[in-house]
């Protein structure tokens, strides 16, 4: 049964007209203000023109209804405030519509979130607008608005310790430019069918390509200390691709210590048959205890590889990567074809100060010849239902800024209702 064309007004009227009690109603949402600068050629950190800013408001309404159902309903809008006039030159999400057309400065709104979940023994199935979080398919929720998808979701616990996973998802809004969501253009619907990211990003013929993806998977806990995920996907007329990852926690052998291994692999179909196919591997060591967190990961991706190892959802190309090696700030290179990247962080909780956080990236393309390294350190602290984070960026990439090293400031506002 294909979801691609479900009806958000249809979910809303079956929601509303199939469970008369409706039980434990809760509203929730929060407001954001994000803003960036940086001080590339020829510009000034805080200059107007090498500047980035933009406000969102999420609403949400949740609720039990009748027969164990649950449904929610949620709607994000963005707005500049005005700030285009004297402080910003571009926004974080939603800048172009599908046609390329620049909309970043207009109010934007859609509904982001809107879907019925139900449990039959213990088979959970959850139908409508939703965030997914999957290797090679999710919500990208570093920027200040998270694509979502229409889509159907089935998980099942029968085996001991294990989950199984399958899902359909048929449309989404993830946009292939870095921008993560598509803006709004004459109030019309952003998602589109599945796959249409990654159209715009190869130029491909949409009418060739039937879109909408499945995913299947198995996620266990059997073996001793160990989590392990293996997914399949089949992005229709598009590609193929296999996510196989352990995660390892020595707990009762040696407290705190963690690591990980990731193996992924993308087949490409239709119209990029022609091209090689692309792999990558990982590794992770860590140590976690008393608030404070160590992490070292190593990566590689398969030198004949063409397409990246990165969110099929947004497109891919400068597409965010679920590799342990992924930067804090400019994606699109951990995951690029014949790369090699190595990743150290440090992140404390520093009660009642800050929670701290540091990572130094390197990355080394032997194809392109382009070398990134990127240092972040944030800072965040909550006061009550307001956090706020301030962040800085030190990026050296040949393909950024003439070669030179540059320097960008964040800030991060968000008030949780």
């Amino acid at each position: 049964m294909k979801l691609a064309k479900l009806s958000l007004a249809a979910i809303i009227a079956l929601g509303v007209s199939a469970f008369a009690d409706v039980e434990n109603v809760k509203f929730s949402g929060n407001a954001k203000l994000f803003y960036g600068t940086s001080d590339q050629d020829p510009n000034d950190l805080f200059d107007k023109k090498s500047s980035y800013g933009q406000a969102a408001a999420t609403i949400a309404v949740s609720a039990d209804l009748a027969n164990g159902v649950s449904g929610k309903i949620s709607a994000i809008g963005l707005s500049t405030l005005g700030l285009e006039n004297n402080l910003v030159s571009d926004v974080w999400a939603g800048a172009t519509d599908r046609n390329g057309n620049f909309v970043g400065t207009d109010a934007q709104w859609w509904v982001n979130e809107a879907w019925l979940a139900g449990k039959l023994g213990n088979t959970t199935i959850k139908v409508g607008r939703q965030e997914l979080d999957t290797p090679l398919a999710f919500s990208e929720k570093w920027n200040i608005a998270a694509n979502s998808f229409d889509a159907a979701v089935i998980l099942n616990n029968d085996l001991p310790d294990t989950t199984l996973v399958a899902a359909w998802v048929g449309r989404g809004n993830g946009a292939p430019d870095g921008r993560v969501v598509y803006g709004i253009s004459n109030g019309t619907d952003p998602f589109e069918t599945y796959g249409s990211a990654i159209v715009s990003a190869y130029n491909l013929d949409a009418s060739k390509v039937d879109g909408g993806a499945y995913a299947v998977a198995a996620i266990t806990k059997l073996i001793p200390m160990t989590t392990a995920q293996v997914w399949f996907y089949d992005v229709a007329d598009i590609a193929n691709a296999w996510w196989v990852q352990a995660d390892v926690n020595f707990e009762d052998a040696m407290p705190g210590l963690v690591a990980g291994l990731q193996y992924a692999y993308i087949d490409p179909q239709g119209q990029i048959d022609n091209l090689d196919e692309s792999s990558a591997w990982a590794v992770k060591l860590g140590y976690n205890l008393d608030g404070l967190k160590l992490a070292a990961a190593y990566s590689s991706t398969d030198e004949d590889g063409v397409v990246p190892i990165a969110n099929t959802a947004t497109g891919l190309r400068g597409s965010q990567s679920k590799l342990y090696t992924e930067v804090w700030w400019n994606y699109g290179y951990v995951g690029a074809p014949d790369t090699d990247a190595w990743m150290i962080s440090a992140g404390y909780n520093m009660e009642g100060v800050a929670d701290l956080f540091a990572q130094y990236t390197s990355t080394t393309n032997d194809t392109t010849n382009v070398d990134m390294s990127e240092f972040t350190v944030t800072a965040g602290k909550s006061f009550g239902n307001f956090n706020a984070t301030l962040a800085y960026i030190y990026t050296d990439a040949d393909d950024q800024n003439g070669g030179d090293g540059y320097n960008t400031v964040q800030l991060y506002l968000t008030y949780n209702f």
